[in-house]
This record gives structure tokens, sequence and C-alpha cells, in this order.
């Protein structure tokens, strides 16, 4: 079972959570970013060595520890990893005070009905027994929405609260993220409908059982304030969905109690190039912003 101190920060320290979970489809682009072309490595086990570098990197910086990141999300790979000698989970929490969830999904869909559900996850069982024994406190998933479609966003819904049952039968929290996706041609409609949907599923979640969300910045602030609420729910999440870092961090100002876990946004001044000094300074001034923007409302 997931240490209670664990949960405990989770559900109520202020801070915010990092994810750093690109997987296979986003890593290129998410090494790019970094500074590191595609024309630098010959192979998949080459760019999975660079991003862990990348990682590690990050996770050894001054800045990242439990005082303001209160946990982070990890790609399947880097939870099996290992840094300074040590596995990765265990080193977040007892070095960092950190509080390691991973990424299960293995991907989307084609879109039907306005939305990309997630593809099956026939390991699913297998990592979350690994999971466990790493020490992890929870796990991730993400689907998108597009469209303000009811019929595909019931569908969404539905998958992410199923296999949230799946995982929570490991001890395990999950994170259930359904994306609206930002260039939604109605992102305001589109949240309402998942608001509704998402509330209908933590109605009917049994004693005792609670699941985290990670949804997109609302376009009406304090929308998801009654989800955030809800007796069933941990905690809320934002995250900044293509948004670079200070706009979604202005957006997230304006939304009471609800806290980051960026990804883009946290390494977009990042540079494989950097000495440590200067990349350790550049990530205290990511970890800062999006800290107040988790802590200080507007």
């Amino acid at each position: 079972m997931a240490d209670t101190k664990m949960i405990a920060q989770i559900m109520g320290k202020p801070g915010f959570i990092a994810a750093l979970d690109q997987s296979g489809g986003s890593t290129p682009g998410a090494l790019k970013l970094y500074g590191i072309p595609e024309s630098n490595y010959g192979s998949e086990a080459e760019m999975f060595r660079l991003m862990h570098e990348m990682r590690v990197r990050i996770i050894t910086a001054p800045a990242f520890t439990g005082s303001k990141v209160i946990g982070t999300i990890l790609f399947e790979q880097t939870m099996d990893g290992e840094v300074k000698g040590r596995p990765v989970p265990s080193y977040l929490w007892e070095e960092r005070g950190v509080v390691p969830f991973v990424k299960v999904d293995k991907g989307l869909e084609a879109e039907r009905d306005g939305v990309s559900l997630m593809k099956d996850m026939p390991e699913l069982e297998a990592l979350l027994e690994r999971a466990v024994r790493l020490g992890v406190a929870g796990t991730k998933m993400r689907s998108t929405i597009r469209l303000p479609d009811e019929k595909g966003i019931a569908a969404i819904a539905r998958q992410q609260f199923e296999i949230g049952e799946r995982i929570a039968a490991y001890d395990l929290l999950p994170i259930l993220e359904p994306e609206v996706l930002i260039k939604s041609p109605d992102k305001a409609g589109a949240e309402a409908i998942l608001r509704d949907e998402l509330k209908k599923g933590l109605d009917a979640l049994s004693e005792g059982r609670q699941v985290m969300l990670k949804l997109t910045v609302p376009e009406q602030p304090d929308f998801y304030l009654p989800l955030i609420e809800h007796p069933r729910v941990a905690r809320v999440v934002a995250l900044s969905g293509g948004y670079r870092r200070h706009e979604a961090c202005e957006k997230l100002a304006h939304n009471h109690k609800l806290i980051g876990s960026f990804s883009r946004a946290l390494l977009e001044d990042l540079k494989h190039s950097m000495s440590d000094a200067e990349f350790n300074v550049a990530l205290e001034r990511s970890v800062g912003e999006i800290y107040a923007a988790s802590t200080n409302k507007h």
C-alpha cells in the first residue's frame, strides 16, 4: 500500500506536481526543445537514454525537492531506472521528499465522437505490481477531448473510472486525466459536459475510494471547484496543455484550490547546452513560478 505520508503530502501540502512522463511519441519533441535534435541519436534505446539523463539532471537539481515539488509523474522506463545507483522512486521520496507516480496508459485510439480513448493496456497489472514493489504512490493515464460530444465524453469518463478501479485494487492512487484540448473549437462546452460526467463517476465510487483528477485549466475560473471539493477527490491538478508557462501560470492563479501539474511549461527554458549552474537557475525560476501560481490565488 502507498505510504500514508506520501498520500497526506499529495492531498494537503502546498506545491505542485511535475510531469516528467513524456513517452515514445512525445520524447523526440521534448528532446528537441531541450536542444537535442533527432539527428543526435540513431535508435529508440539511445533516445530514451538521453531522456533519462535529462530527467536525472532535473530530479537531482537543488530546486527539485518536496518543499515546492510535492510529487512527480514518471514514464515507466524512468520508474524502472536508477539515479545515483538507487531506484528512481525511492531516491525521489527518501532523498528529495517528492512523491512518485507513474504514467500507465499506452497512448490513444483514433478519434471517435470527438474524443480519443486510451488504447488497451494488456500489461497493466504487471506494471502495477512493479509500481507497488518500487514504492510508487499512484498512477496517471491520459485521454483527450476535442469536441463537446456527450456520447464521446461519457465514454471518456467511463473508461477513466473503470481503469481507475483496476488501479485502486493495488492500493495505488489513480490520477484520471481526461484532457480537453486547448484548441477545441468549443472548449467551454466540452468542459461543461466533462464536469457533469466526472461528477457522476465520483458519486458512484464506493465509500472510502478516492481518485485524483488532472484537468485542463478551465475557460471559466473556479469552474472545477465542485469537483475539487467532492469527498471522493484527493486533489485536482492542472495540465499546461500547450500553453507557455507564463500563460499557464496566469490561468492557474485564477483557479482556487487547483494546483499545477505541468510538463512542457515546466521544462521550456531548460537546454542541454547549459552549464549546471545555468540549468539549476532556470529550473529554480520555473519551479518558483509554478509554485506561486499553485499557492497564491487571485
